[in-house]
């Protein structure tokens, strides 16, 4: 960027998707959103798209009186439900505890492609949260037990002391895993498909929660 080039002009020559996929018209996708959604993953990964897994995560902060509050969590299953996992100590876990409606957004720019999803969240039992620990490389577990999401960071020297204490517990207890840990299921109540092209055109394709199926209607974009 040079001195003289405004902002606007270094997006406007940002590089664009040379080829993407195919359309996206109502007539043509599942009845199920979540059968559509997980061809999309598939053909994300299969596409090259780095973690398309990554997903921002909605919702209303309680330390902030409602206010919206974003981050980006990792998908960690798809069935009936989005799952993602946290400590329910954290924000957004302390959030959800206060407000079960969430938002997901996924974002593939590469393909064009973007996923909403709205619904509630809800804590699985204990056994997934012990499942998801225990899967994780002992140190992203040390890593989750030592650091309290948004919390000041205590002195060094206080870090690696607890750090070595819990690496210790580890390896005596190899299935340990904290209290506080929880997968979380976001039930759907929409999902939206957002599909860009090389010109100008978009799609887009919402799905609605009714009963136990789902309605779906194209959207201007």
């Amino acid at each position: 960027m040079s001195d003289d080039e405004s902002v606007r002009d270094l997006l406007r020559r940002a590089a664009r998707p040379e080829s993407l996929p195919g359309d996206l018209a109502v007539d043509d996708v599942p009845a199920d959103p979540l059968d559509l959604l997980r061809r999309w993953l598939a053909e994300a990964v299969d596409g090259g798209v780095v973690q398309p897994q990554a997903m921002v995560l909605s919702t209303t902060s309680v330390a902030d009186d409602g206010a919206p509050s974003t981050r980006v969590v990792l998908l960690k299953d798809l069935d009936d439900s989005l799952w993602f996992s946290t400590s329910t100590l954290s924000p957004k876990g302390r959030d959800v505890a206060a407000d079960p409606r969430v938002a997901l957004t996924f974002a593939w720019s590469s393909q064009g492609r973007q996923v909403r999803v709205t619904g509630a969240a809800h804590a699985g039992d204990r056994a997934e949260a012990e499942e998801d620990f225990r899967h994780r490389h002992p140190e992203t577990r040390v890593a989750a037990m030592v650091e309290r999401q948004s919390a000041p960071v205590p002195p060094r020297d206080v870090v690696d002391r607890r750090t070595d204490e819990l690496r210790a517990e580890l390896d005596a207890d190899p299935d340990l895993v904290p209290d506080d840990w929880r997968v979380f299921h976001v039930v759907p109540t929409s999902v939206e498909f957002w599909q860009g092209s090389t010109g100008r055109d978009q799609a887009r394709v919402r799905y609605d929660r009714d009963g136990d199926g789902w309605r779906r209607g194209q959207l201007w974009p």
